[in-house]
């Protein structure tokens, strides 16, 4: 048995990535399964140090499920126009829909801000803001107008840093039910070689599959956690679509308390809080928890605009 999700088997054979040129970086496509009509289509941001095929196992994973992915070559310092412009050509003519702009890190501020700017230029029908990167305490601004769900505003944020309220999840979460694979604690690591490094990956990720990608992979620019997030990305930016929030629960990067406050100051968020979990929230050890709540949420967003639950569990403790 293959153990390791980044060489499993998956399905053939629409699964294996394809390239679509975009500037200096390429994106990294999957489309679902031959025969599947396609389902929606995601377009990921990735954040500080990271590149395309770091979220080859998100991209396999949520193709299988009828999804179209597609991982676009970004960069932290790429404006709205810019990221526009990138995930156009990666959508093309006629993207199925929903189209939902996912981010990870960095990748999460500039996916809220791209929803503000879309227009009609992309339609975006919602947002995923992954494991967000920190910003300082903001203040409060115009929230996006009732009648243009597209519609959104942003604000310059005030000094200071947001702090973690008290533990626990706040009403109206989604608490991940536990890891899918061992806690940090429970993790075995060689004896360090680079201190800065080994405590990079204790902050990004417990997913011993994903530590040693990261650690073997040239293409990642070890150390641009530790940078800072680019000025533009500090302003508030609050679109009036769903915006799927998803942060882990010790996130030593970005305080907790940061994703619950701009979940609440979102006009249409779901909050969903993993417990245990790390920065890198779509790549941790409850990848395929958070994976699945992913899935959830897109299906609810495709049957009905007002995300009303599909399931509802009338016994039991909740999925």
């Amino acid at each position: 048995m293959n153990d390791d999700p980044y060489s499993a088997p998956v399905p053939a054979p629409a699964l294996v990535p394809a390239t679509v040129a975009v500037g200096a970086t390429d994106t990294r496509s999957w489309q679902p399964p031959g025969g599947i009509a396609p389902r929606g289509t995601l377009l990921l941001l990735p954040g500080r140090g990271e590149h395309p095929l770091v979220y080859e196992r998100f991209g396999r994973r949520l193709a299988a499920d009828g999804y179209v992915v597609h991982a676009l070559g970004t960069v932290p310092d790429d404006g709205p126009e810019e990221v526009l412009k990138r995930a156009a050509d990666a959508a093309g003519p006629g993207p199925a829909e929903p189209v939902v702009l996912v981010g990870s890190d960095t990748g999460a501020l500039q996916a809220l801000h791209t929803a503000v700017a879309a227009g009609a230029r992309l339609p975006v029908g919602g947002v995923i803001a992954a494991g967000a990167a920190p910003v300082p305490r903001v203040a409060e601004p115009p929230t996006g107008s009732a009648t243009d769900p597209r519609s959104g505003s942003a604000t310059v944020p005030g000094s200071g840093s947001a702090t973690d309220p008290a533990a626990g999840p706040a009403a109206g979460e989604s608490p991940d039910t536990g890891p899918d694979t061992p806690t940090p604690a429970s993790i075995p690591t060689p004896a360090p070689a680079d201190p800065d490094w080994d405590a990079e990956l204790a902050a990004r990720t417990a997913c011993p599959a994903h530590r040693k990608r990261l650690t073997e992979d040239e293409g990642f620019v070890r150390g641009r956690l530790a940078g800072p997030v680019p000025a533009p990305l500090l302003a508030e930016a609050r679109p009036g679509l769903p915006v799927l929030v998803l942060h882990g629960g010790a996130d030593t990067v970005t305080p907790p308390g940061q994703a619950r406050e701009r979940a609440a100051r979102l006009p249409r968020a779901t909050l969903g809080v993993v417990r245990e979990g790390l920065h890198d929230i779509l790549n941790d050890a409850s990848h395929r928890t958070t994976a699945a709540t992913v899935v959830l949420w897109l299906e609810r967003l495709r049957a009905d605009p007002e995300l009303r639950p599909i399931l509802t569990v009338e016994q039991g403790a909740a999925l």
